[in-house]
């Protein structure tokens, strides 16, 4: 995740104080100091570094923190809360018009940030959501992107309207809003040009759509990829022709992400989605608590639990949760819950949400590196292809004769068939002794196998 770095600085910093029984001031300086250079590193915006730290010292060095039983912990707490302060206090939803009316959205920014793949997730969401959304090609001038948006749109299920890249795109928004009205569609979002940079042309053009058009919101897509240059580009959107949100992108990244800590405090927009993934799906509401306990480490427990709900299907949740009680668990499911574990993000980013492993995502937690994780997974796949269907309903048939068959197909050692086994037959036993944690009477949710 983008933040792993800064994770791992301040997870070091925190242990720091946590090890000592009581705080003085120069102990929270200098813990503060270390937070400073980390979040600086992580490309957050120098001005919003020095206000968020000064804040956290007002703070920490009052005679509650410094006298408390445990002063280490309550300094986190601190920092955690000025963080979501920073990110902003609640979460932000994109305003639709009451009742019936139509809801104009237009999606700015620059090239390459993701604004076409972003407009198809959000028609995506809101269709889940009842609205009837019209995307709309007001890009025409980058080749290609007309077909993008229709791909993308065809996939989420939506419709697309498009005059082809002759009409100027004023034009298009004005046609594409009677159209939209006519034909009973109660959300209408714009597809935007971008640049390679902010320029006169492409903030005029985006004025003249404004001028044609009502348009209720302006939702700018930027890039955490980029850092500092997205808060400097939501200030020139923000001032020339003015933002109402942000959708930051490519925070699933190998980015320092501070562009997600800056934006809201620089713009005052706040951020509303992130973009989490390259599929349609991967798009997270922006919950600003959430983030801050993923990048200081404390997980992110409610998103996970969100993401299982979406993706593992209820029925077939039961059906697999029988399986496990009665030990008729075979390859073929242990198939499937990996495949589960790929539509939630993969190893890395359930990591990232689980409670104490933040920042531990790229592979810096003893025994359990993500990368050769998600190596080894893949290799299980193929041990499990490469066997016959009776064999994967069937494990007790594999004889020594068989696994080499196996190990051949799948081009690995016959240790490891032995050891995926193994693996196998142990996960398969504790599953069968921990029923609660597949969806007995412990709960609804949570009722899936992964095999770690």
């Amino acid at each position: 995740m983008a933040f792993d770095s800064l994770t791992e600085k301040l997870q070091n910093v925190f242990k720091n104080l946590r090890s000592k029984g009581r705080l003085t001031e120069d102990d929270v300086k200098a813990a503060l100091k270390e937070v400073r250079m980390a979040l600086l590193e992580a490309d957050v915006n120098f001005k919003v570094v020095k206000g968020f730290v000064k804040d956290v010292q007002e703070r920490a060095i009052g005679q509650d923190v410094m006298n408390g039983l445990n002063p280490g912990q309550m300094v986190i707490k601190i920092v955690n809360e000025e963080m979501v302060k920073l990110m902003g206090e609640t979460i932000t939803e994109i305003s639709l018009q009451p009742g019936s009316t139509t809801t104009v959205i237009m999606m700015v920014g620059l090239q390459g940030a993701g604004k076409t793949t972003t407009a198809a997730k959000l028609a995506g969401k809101f269709k889940a959501k009842g609205k009837k959304p019209l995307l709309v090609a007001c890009d025409i001038y980058r080749p290609a992107a007309i077909t993008q948006l229709e791909i993308n749109g065809q996939k989420q299920g939506v419709d697309v309207f498009s005059l082809g890249d002759k009409v100027k795109p004023p034009q298009i928004a004005k046609e594409a809003v009677e159209y939209a009205a006519k034909n009973g569609y109660n959300l209408v979002i714009f597809d935007t040009a971008g640049r390679l940079h902010i320029d006169e042309e492409m903030m005029a053009e985006l004025k003249e759509i404004k001028a044609a058009v009502t348009v209720h919101q302006t939702i700018l897509v930027a890039d955490a990829m980029t850092g500092q240059d997205a808060v400097n580009v939501a200030s020139n959107f923000n001032e020339q022709i003015g933002i109402d949100g942000v959708i930051i992108t490519k925070l699933d990244g190998d980015t320092r992400g501070g562009a997600a800590l800056s934006i809201r405090a620089v713009t005052g927009c706040p951020i509303i989605y992130a973009g989490m993934g390259e599929k349609l799906s991967d798009l997270e509401e922006f919950h600003p608590d959430r983030m801050a306990s993923r990048i200081l480490g404390m997980g992110d427990i409610l998103t996970l639990i969100e993401k299982v709900e979406a993706d593992i299907d209820d029925e077939r949740a039961r059906q697999m949760t029988e399986k496990i009680k009665k030990a008729q668990f075979d390859f073929d499911d242990y198939l499937e819950s990996m495949q589960q574990m790929k539509n939630m993000g993969g190893l890395a980013s359930i990591m990232g949400m689980m409670p104490g492993l933040g920042g531990m995502g790229g592979g810096k937690m003893p025994n359990m590196d993500t990368d050769e994780g998600e190596k080894r997974m893949a290799r299980m796949e193929a041990m499990i292809y490469s066997m016959t269907p009776k064999e994967r309903q069937n494990p007790d048939i594999l004889n020594p004769s068989r696994k080499q068959r196996i190990a051949r197909g799948a081009g690995v050692e016959l240790g490891e068939v032995n050891r995926m086994i193994k693996q196998f037959n142990e996960s398969k036993k504790m599953m069968k002794k921990l029923p609660g944690m597949m969806g007995g009477k412990g709960g609804k949710k949570g009722r899936f196998n992964f095999p770690f």
